[in-house]
């Protein structure tokens, strides 16, 4: 019995020092910058993307889609979303600076939380040491690259909250030629407001600075509000909210919106034309009024925002 227990921790002692060694080796090839997620770190978040990457990890969506999901509704996309079982991806109740402004861009996560001194004072110094600059709060500004919305989850504080000012707003429109998605205050409205092409969607304005919050996570899943957000959604914000699209999930998510607006302006057309009743537009079509859309659209290639291309091969899975 005592040889057996002398086994059996020997064993776990052996256990024990493999699995420490394996950490030790992991921790030495895993690239450690402070807060910031490393490509590896990101490709796990997002292991659905397919296809090409940014130097960061983070999927590199394509452009026409991103310009043509600017044309699709929030409720539209929601629609695609829920189907695809994704029912955590939109928030509303912002403060908009331009509500007339609506964007799109794909999102450079930021996680803040309160202050806890010791460690926000370390996370300064290792920052600092690798060759970040200034406040903890400009970091992930400097990361931002064209195309890129900075969505920061900074607990919903507005009072002392205020992520960005002015300068800060125009450092993010030099870097991203786009805006922000604050769960957090900003300070300098008019300011804000002077900067062209720039908008933002913020829980409130303030005129206080930024305290007593530190920045423990950039390129990391973070909440806002009631949705999730990873590093590369694709974000389409509108007066009525914000909508965070997973990547793998953006081309289907346009094509689909878009395919839904063909049919409903052939469906207006036709019953304008009094060739259908409203109950044979809106209810299953027949087989006569699929082979009259069909006919529809090759006398009308110039309504497609999509190629040929894309919606036959939409149309390939598509059950009407």
């Amino acid at each position: 019995m005592k040889a057996v227990t002398k086994l059996n921790i020997y064993a776990m002692k052996n256990s024990m020092i493999l699995f420490i060694l394996i950490c030790l080796v992991l921790s030495g090839t895993r690239e450690t910058r402070s807060q910031i997620a490393s490509p590896d770190e990101i490709r796990f978040y997002t292991l659905e993307w397919e296809g090409e990457r940014l130097p960061d990890g983070r999927p590199k969506l394509p452009q026409d889609l991103m310009e043509r999901l600017k044309n699709i509704s929030i409720e539209e996309v929601w629609g695609v979303l829920r189907g695809e079982g994704y029912l955590n991806q939109f928030e509303g109740g912002w403060k908009i600076l331009h509500k007339d402004q609506p964007f799109t861009g794909q999102a450079l996560t930021a996680l803040y939380m309160p202050k806890r001194p010791e460690y926000a004072d370390r996370l300064l110094e290792k920052g600092h040491e690798e060759g970040m600059k200034g406040a903890m709060n400009s970091w992930p500004i400097d990361l931002l690259i064209e195309g890129d919305v900075y969505v920061a989850d900074c607990f919903g504080k507005v009072v002392d909250g205020t992520l960005i000012g002015d300068n800060l707003g125009n450092a993010i429109y030099t870097n991203s030629k786009r805006g922000v998605v604050f769960d957090a205050g900003s300070r300098d409205l008019e300011g804000l407001g002077k900067i062209e092409g720039f908008n933002a969607f913020v829980r409130g304005w303030d005129p206080t600075y930024l305290t007593e919050v530190m920045l423990t996570g950039v390129n990391v899943p973070i909440k806002i509000g009631n949705a999730t957000v990873f590093p590369g959604d694709a974000v389409l914000a509108k007066e009525e909210g914000v909508i965070f699209i997973p990547p793998h999930l953006l081309e289907k998510v346009v094509i689909t919106a878009e395919f839904i607006a063909l049919k409903d302006n052939f469906g207006h057309q036709r019953l304008k034309e009094g060739k259908y009743t409203p109950g044979e537009i809106d209810g299953r079509w027949s087989d006569a009024i699929k082979e009259d859309f069909l006919e529809w659209l090759d006398e009308h290639p110039d309504l497609l925002p999509m190629t040929r291309e894309e919606l036959d091969n939409y149309l390939k899975n598509r059950t009407w």
